[in-house]
C-alpha cells in the first residue's frame, strides 16, 4: 500500500509538509468527495472486508467506494502514515423509525488529537448527514458546515452528534411524500464512546450487516457522494441531487430504469461496478 497513491486517488496533489489541521481538513474533504459511499458488493455477489489490503485496492486501485469499515479504515491507516495520532471508535446509528439507538455498535470512526486537542473525523456516513470537516471534541459547541449545523454532545455516558439541517424544497412534487426525503430539520445521527477499538471488534458485526435480512445494507443499495455545492445519492433506482442554499436545500429527485443504473453510476460516482446487481429500496430508516 501506497500512501501517495491513495492521496492521489482523493485528489490531494500538494505536497504534504507535516500532520497539522489544515491538512487533516483537507484530506478529509478531498476523500468525502472523492470516494462514495456505498454497499453495493453486499448486492453483486461480492463481499465487504474488513482487511485493510483488500480495502485499499478496492477503494485505491479499483475507483470503487465502501460502507464506514471500509472508508474510515482506510483514512485510519492514511492518517497514521501522515504522522497523525488517531485512534479507531465505534458508535451506535440513530435509528428514526424506532426513535432510538441500535443495540449494537456498528458505526467505525476515527479520533485524532491535534496539540492537544480531539477531533472526530468521520469519512463514511453519506447523504444529508456526511460530515465535511472533522469535528471537534467539545461538548454542545455548534460547528457550522456546508450540509448544516453539527454538534457534538456528552452526557457523562456517550457521545451524541446531532445536526440542524434546512429545509427541503422537492423540485418534482412527485417525491415530495417520498419516503427517502428525511424533512426534520433537527437529525440525531449517532452516538459513540471514547474506548478505543481494534480491526476485530468490527469482524462479526461486518458479517452481519451483510447476511442479516434486515439490515439496512441488506434492505437498500446506497451510493452517496459529497459534491462542491451540495450530494448526489443513488438508493435503490431512485437519484438525488442536492444542492445546498443559504436558507434551504434544494433536491432534485428522478427514477433510473435498469438499464440505465450502470451510466449512473459512471456519470455521477465515477464508479464501475464488475458484476452486475438489482436495486433494492425496500422500507429502512435511510433517508437523504
Amino acid at each position: 500500500m501506497d500512501l501517495r497513491e491513495y492521496l492521489n486517488r482523493i485528489g490531494f496533489t500538494s505536497q504534504f509538509s507535516k500532520p497539522d489541521l489544515d491538512s487533516l481538513f483537507t484530506i478529509h474533504k478531498l476523500h468525502v468527495m472523492s470516494v462514495p459511499f456505498e454497499n453495493l458488493s453486499v448486492h453483486n455477489g461480492e463481499k465487504n472486508s474488513m482487511d485493510l489490503h483488500v480495502i485499499y485496492d478496492k477503494i485505491v486501485k479499483s475507483n470503487r467506494g465502501g460502507w464506514c469499515c471500509e472508508n474510515n479504515l482506510l483514512f485510519s491507516w492514511a492518517l497514521k502514515e501522515m504522522g497523525y495520532k488517531s485512534t479507531i471508535l465505534s458508535g451506535r446509528v440513530f435509528n428514526s423509525l424506532e426513535m432510538d439507538f441500535l443495540p449494537s455498535d456498528s458505526h467505525l470512526i476515527n479520533l485524532v488529537e491535534i496539540d492537544g486537542k480531539q477531533y472526530i473525523a468521520d469519512v463514511s456516513f453519506g447523504v444529508s448527514c456526511q460530515i465535511w470537516y472533522p469535528l471537534e471534541l467539545i461538548s454542545g459547541k455548534d460547528q457550522p458546515q456546508p450540509p448544516g449545523v453539527f454538534r457534538l454532545k456528552n452526557n457523562s455516558e456517550k457521545w451524541i452528534l446531532e445536526k440542524t439541517g434546512r429545509k427541503q424544497l422537492i423540485i418534482d412534487n412527485g417525491f415530495a411524500d417520498s419516503g427517502l426525503v428525511d424533512k426534520r430539520l433537527i437529525k440525531t445521527i449517532y452516538c459513540f464512546t471514547l474506548t478505543p477499538r481494534v480491526v476485530e471488534y468490527f469482524l462479526k458485526m461486518s458479517v452481519m450487516l451483510q447476511t442479516n435480512p434486515n439490515s439496512l445494507f441488506m434492505l437498500k443499495t446506497i451510493c452517496s457522494l459529497q459534491t462542491a455545492t451540495g450530494f448526489r445519492a443513488l438508493i435503490g433506482w431512485t437519484y438525488s441531487e442536492v444542492t445546498f442554499k443559504e436558507d434551504s436545500d434544494s433536491v432534485e429527485m428522478k427514477k433510473i430504469p435498469d438499464d440505465e443504473i450502470e451510466a449512473v453510476l459512471k456519470e455521477k460516482f465515477n464508479m464501475v461496478v464488475i458484476n452486475k446487481f438489482t436495486p433494492k429500496n425496500n422500507k429502512a430508516f435511510y433517508s437523504v
